[in-house]
């Protein structure tokens, strides 16, 4: 499957400025804002070792971007839908995680990186 795969992408329903950090992580805390990648591959406060480990062991790339520091042909192809995962391609961009799909993992980086291996093999 990961023959015309050049990456993946992943974009967080969050800003990457100080003050969209923050507003994040103060309205995770409180249940008003919620990001289901986010809660895949960060912890409290960084990156969860797990999903570290997963994207290290990746044959190609799984860049993380926020919805305000995507490249521009990724949100035209999201089209305000955040999260997502995305495949690049030697065709394009496709989404292969929804908002949805990405929920059903519930948290679970273990789950998720399963689900990426069996994706790409």
């Amino acid at each position: 499957m990961t023959s015309n795969i050049t990456e993946l992408i992943g974009v967080y329903d969050a800003d990457s400025t100080l003050l969209g950090e923050i507003s994040y992580w103060v309205g995770a805390r409180l249940g008003i804002t919620h990001c289901s990648l986010c809660e895949l591959t960060h912890g409290l406060f960084t990156k969860k070792s797990e999903w570290n480990q997963c994207a290290e062991s990746l044959a190609i790339p799984f860049r993380l971007s926020h919805r305000d520091d995507a490249p521009h042909d990724v949100l035209a192809a999201l089209t305000g839908q955040f999260p997502a995962v995305l495949q690049r391609t030697t065709e394009g961009l496709k989404i292969i995680l929804t908002k949805e799909e990405l929920e059903r993992f519930d948290g679970h980086t273990s789950d998720f990186a399963q689900w990426i291996n069996d994706f790409l093999n």
